[in-house]
């Protein structure tokens, strides 16, 4: 039994996929002529900055969705020989999959021996993502959460079971068992990050082509574990808005 549990946290390979096929509407206009992906910070392009933190972090295996000016991206990547690592690209050039969508599409790219780290491509955190990796083991999905003030929340029981979400500001509330007591859910704020296990692309096979990835986790939080990971000291920057660039900068400087 001993060796059995250990087996099942060696992954023979870290793997992890880059959400940056947005359109990134909120830093216009840069994002009239570049992908969010390209935006410069700290004189590097936010994907650089990513690509690193895996790297360092002994991540081999990452796949990179793109459609907004998708060929910068692709451009950008081989002229730098992928940086090392084997980097492939899930192509949504014809049409922007959305989240669950973009995970569902580039899963055959993936090792189905080892879980996948999800980033979102703008968002910079404190995280230890070899760390977090590491604890998805018994989840068919790890969610990174903090406590940190926002219109939008998932909701979460007692053992971090993922349970619901809402968004305050919209008056927005999905519920996995509507019969659920909303007061006794523990609201945290999602980071961008989660780790999905590649036994959930049979369930997702019956999802649409496009949907989000909330919407997936909805539909099967109940049969499945979807769980949240809550760190209690994260520091995050959501690279949005233009006004958010110098403090990424400074992000960057304190938190490398």
């Amino acid at each position: 039994m001993h060796f059995s549990r250990f087996f099942v946290t060696l992954h023979p390979m870290k793997q992890a996929m880059i959400l940056a096929a947005g359109l990134g509407t909120r830093l216009k206009p840069l994002t009239d002529t570049m992908p969010k992906a390209m935006v410069p910070v700290a004189g590097k392009p936010l994907i650089w900055h990513l690509v690193m933190k895996l790297k360092a972090a002994g991540f081999q295996h990452v796949v990179v969705n793109v459609h907004h000016f998708a060929s910068q991206i692709v451009d950008y990547l081989k002229a730098n020989d992928n940086f090392g690592l084997d980097i492939k690209i899930s192509d949504e050039t014809a049409q922007l999959l959305d989240t669950g969508g973009a995970i569902k599409h580039a899963l055959p790219l993936f090792s189905s021996e080892a879980p996948v780290l999800i980033h979102n491509v703008d968002i910079l955190s404190n995280v230890d993502v070899a760390s977090f990796y590491d604890q998805a083991a018994q989840a068919d999905a790890l969610l990174l959460v903090g406590e940190r003030k926002t219109s939008r929340y998932l909701l979460f029981d007692e053992q971090l079971r993922l349970t619901g979400w809402t968004n305050d500001d919209k008056g927005l509330l999905k519920l996995a068992d509507p019969g659920l007591d909303v007061d006794h859910q523990r609201r945290l704020a999602f980071t961008g990050i989660h780790v999905v296990q590649p036994r959930l692309a049979e369930l997702m096979g019956d999802m649409p082509d496009k949907f989000g990835i909330f919407d997936f986790y909805m539909r099967y939080a109940l049969q499945c574990r979807f769980v949240g990971f809550l760190k209690p000291d994260l520091r995050m920057l959501d690279v949005g808005k233009l006004d958010t660039l110098e403090q990424a900068e400074q992000f960057i400087i304190h938190n490398s």
